[in-house]
């Protein structure tokens, strides 16, 4: 189907994002002086310009720093855009690896509140346990507190809360890259079935590989611009000749 049949979901129109962080690289919080010393403004994005359709799944790759989760949180109406405009047929959902869960509380009680959190009504947070459970490969885990977890692991469990539930916008940061090998097969196969369902998806990953496998188109910004729009393995291609030499 080509993109004047499908629906457009979401619209970046032209969006510029700046903000200002001190010296240390640490975010400016609250107003400051006009003259507070080392304090420095940031351009995350420049100018950054796409639309994308119902059921794409788009991986966004880009060096370190790029502005890849900037992106993804101006999407997600987290960051404002310093000039121009998202536009979204819904509230795209960001799933990022920094997302909370309460530490004091064990994994069978983060399951049932995250599924809340979701919009499920009790009733669906419960018949969605097991298959949370399963998905995150925890089970043994999921009677010690969150506080016991590595990084690791509370991103698998976060993924797997997120994936319990249809999202017709979701946003992925690097959420691929906490597991082992059967972990991003699940993974991959449900961000499919999510195309399938006609849902849509961000990925931002560094596995160039999970992006061919999972995508199918890719967006590379570099320094804050879009470089490259299109074909996966293209995109892919032209980012990796870019990188092969540094």
């Amino acid at each position: 189907m080509s993109s004047s049949e499908r629906r457009p979901v979401v619209i970046v129109d032209d969006v510029h994002v700046r903000y200002k962080v001190y010296a240390t690289g640490r975010r400016v919080g609250r107003r400051v002086g006009r003259f507070e010393r080392g304090i420095k403004e940031v351009h995350a994005l420049r100018g950054v310009s796409f639309t994308v359709y119902e059921g794409e799944n788009i991986g966004v790759i880009g060096h370190n720093g790029s502005g890849k989760s900037t992106l993804l949180r101006t999407v997600a109406g987290f960051t404002p855009a310093s000039e121009g405009a998202v536009y979204a047929t819904s509230q795209p959902s960001l799933l990022g690896v920094g997302s909370a869960l309460l530490p004091r509380l064990d994994g069978h009680k983060n399951i049932n509140l995250g599924a809340l959190a979701l919009g499920m009504t009790p009733a669906e947070a419960e018949a969605s346990y097991d298959y949370i459970a399963e998905f995150s490969g925890l089970k043994e885990h999921l009677s010690y507190p969150m506080r016991t977890y590595s990084s690791g692991m509370s991103a698998r469990l976060k993924f797997s809360i997120a994936m319990a539930k249809a999202h017709q916008i979701l946003l992925v940061d690097e959420a691929l890259a906490v597991g082992d090998k059967a972990f991003r097969d699940r993974s991959e196969k449900r961000i499919r079935e999510l195309r399938e369902e006609a849902g849509t998806t961000f990925l931002v990953s560094h596995s160039m590989q999970s992006i061919l496998d999972t995508c199918d188109r890719a967006i590379w910004i570099d320094h804050g611009e879009l470089r490259l729009d299109g074909d996966p393995q293209t995109v892919v291609d032209a980012y990796e000749a870019s990188t092969a030499d540094l």
